[in-house]
């Protein structure tokens, strides 16, 4: 490994050689990146219009505990999926322990669950007249008032929720890192010593730096953005205010303010994650991919290794399916009928589409930024990770004014040139619901490409052009096949993540189209948690099978084989 810092050297050799086919490409980046900008702009131009004194109210009473609360959910859940991300990708690629090979692929599943039916799961098993209690009253014999029991509608269960669904997004993009180390890099490290800590804090850490810091920042992105969990948890957030403003209150102003502040939190993060980045680059310099050196874990330190790994395995993934399982067979709908299938056919039609969409102009957005960095291609690439942050039903707010606007004046148009009312074009359509799912999801594809475009040194792009290729062809013979695994990854992440997707769905979508999420939420939100278990089952079945393909392809995305070191 190398690490460059200063002028990005390897970027500005590529940009000279690019010529101005590659410079090109900013044109359409920055037209990308303005398209999906708008819902952000709606909403601060919203911000300076007079409300109707919900903004006033909600600033002298309950906005410092919005800022508190979302101060710790971003400390507490930041911590979290790092330490178990981090821990895990580390144990599962470079140590070998009873139980290792199910848990390099399982330990992504946690992320086929959307926190909010994490949420509903744990709160039917562990409340009052839940199991758990129920089990330990009748073994004690105690009374309702004779013992102390944590309470899980509480911020610390919100925080407990967003760690075992978030780890994830770290533990993808670290392993990624981990599965690419040139084995030279830990030859070294034993030539000098280092025990398999030591190359873990000395080695593997630097070299994974902006992975990692990538993988946290998307989690706490949806953290912020978050509203089922936080809300049926009772903590208020600025995502809680921001629904009573607009839904309680019926002050949209007042909720575009409150979501200016929000995005002020993501700006943040954004401009704190490419900051800690800086100019250093990060390239593999190894030439010997050959035999990534395994770590042989024996006795406490396997049982230490597979407890690490499997209690967050356990608690995401495996105790809420076996909750939710046993719900649906209690009273659960018929997963087979022909609306449910229906339901299915809609969700995956929506997911995949938009995974597609957003990896593909993702890759656009940060290709033109390796081709031509700058101020230009900088600033489209921070433009469109604002979205993420946003709720979902304020991205379909800034959404909907703009289009509701443009339906009618086109009608307006054709009424007094042909007599002809086109209605509502676009405005309630797939169409518009997917551009929903992009500005929304659009960091999570952008940052996941970017950070491997980072890893392919400058001199490969040299080579290229030397050889007679353009930047397309580059891209094409060289990037792509080296890019493969971050490519599954960034569309997995989205496929998943709009399968859980429900503010925006709710608001957007055409008459008489629901998804698995929208059935979830409706079925949940009516205290019909027993009924709610079979589309939320529905939704982790779904997101399973694309989730087992891409670790698996990951795993032999990495060329050779491994050697063990006692």
């Amino acid at each position: 490994m190398t690490l460059q810092s200063g002028a990005r050297p390897d970027a500005a050799r590529a940009v000279r050689s690019a010529g101005p086919g590659g410079r090109w490409l900013v044109v359409p980046a920055v037209i990308i990146a303005l398209v999906l900008s708008v819902p952000v702009v709606t909403v601060l131009f919203s911000v300076f219009q007079e409300s109707q004194g919900a903004w006033r109210s909600m600033a002298e009473t309950v906005l410092w505990e919005f800022i508190a609360n979302s101060m710790l959910l971003m400390v507490f859940v930041g911590l979290g999926v790092f330490v178990v991300g981090v821990g895990c990708a580390w144990l599962v690629t470079m140590c070998t322990f009873p139980g290792k090979r199910i848990l390099e692929w399982a330990l992504i599943l946690p992320l086929a669950f959307p926190a909010y039916v994490l949420a509903y799961a744990y709160t039917d098993f562990l409340q009052h007249p839940g199991p758990v209690q129920t089990l330990l009253r009748d073994v004690t014999g105690w009374g309702p008032r004779d013992y102390w029991f944590p309470n899980i509608r509480s911020l610390e269960g919100a925080i407990t929720m967003f760690v075992l669904v978030l780890y994830p997004y770290v533990y993808l993009l670290t392993r990624a890192v981990f599965l690419h180390h040139s084995v030279a890099a830990f030859e070294v490290s034993r030539t000098l010593g280092r025990s398999a800590w030591g190359a873990f804090f000395k080695v593997a850490l630097p070299m994974a730096r902006p992975a990692i810091v990538i993988g946290v920042t998307l989690a706490l992105m949806e953290t912020l953005a978050d509203f089922g969990t936080v809300a049926h948890f009772a903590v208020r957030t600025f995502t809680t205010g921001i629904y009573s403003a607009w839904f309680a209150m019926g002050d949209r102003i007042a909720a575009a303010q409150l979501s200016a502040t929000l995005l002020a939190f993501v700006v943040v993060l954004i401009v704190l994650e490419r900051w800690q980045r800086g100019q250093a680059r990060y390239h593999e310099a190894g030439r010997q991919m050959g035999e990534l050196p395994q770590f042989r874990l024996t006795g406490w330190r396997a049982a230490g290794a597979l407890g690490f790994c499997g209690v967050p395995l356990f608690l995401g993934f495996i105790l809420p399916v076996m909750i939710l399982v046993s719900l649906a067979l209690k009273g659960g709908h018929d997963p087979f009928s022909e609306r449910y299938l229906r339901l299915i056919w809609n969700s995956l039609t929506l997911a995949g589409t938009a995974a597609v969409l957003a990896v593909g102009l993702a890759l656009v957005i940060a290709y033109a930024s390796r081709l031509s960095p700058g101020a230009i291609t900088g600033f489209a690439s921070r433009l469109v990770s604002l979205g993420y942050a946003l709720p979902g039903s304020i991205v379909a707010v800034g959404i909907l004014i703009p289009l509701a606007s443009f339906d009618n004046a086109v009608d307006a148009w054709m009424e007094a040139m042909f007599g002809i009312s086109t209605g509502l074009l676009v405005t309630g359509s797939i169409a518009a619901l997917i551009f929903a799912y992009l500005v929304r999801f659009m960091a999570v594809a952008l940052n996941t490409v970017d950070s491997a475009l980072t890893k392919i040194t400058g001199r490969m792009d040299e080579a290229a052009r030397t050889l007679g290729s353009g930047p397309g062809g580059t891209l094409v013979r060289v990037h792509a096949p080296m890019l493969r695994a971050s490519l599954l990854t960034a569309g997995l992440i989205v496929f998943v993540d709009v399968m859980k997707e429900l503010p925006a769905t709710l608001i957007m979508r055409p008459f008489n189209f629901d998804t698995l999420a929208v059935q979830a939420y409706r079925l949940a939100s009516d205290e019909r948690l027993t009924q709610a278990a079979t589309p939320s089952l529905m939704i982790v079945a779904v997101g399973v099978l694309p989730v087992v393909i891409l670790s698996r392809q990951i795993m032999r995305s990495r060329p050779g084989q491994v050697s063990a070191i006692d």
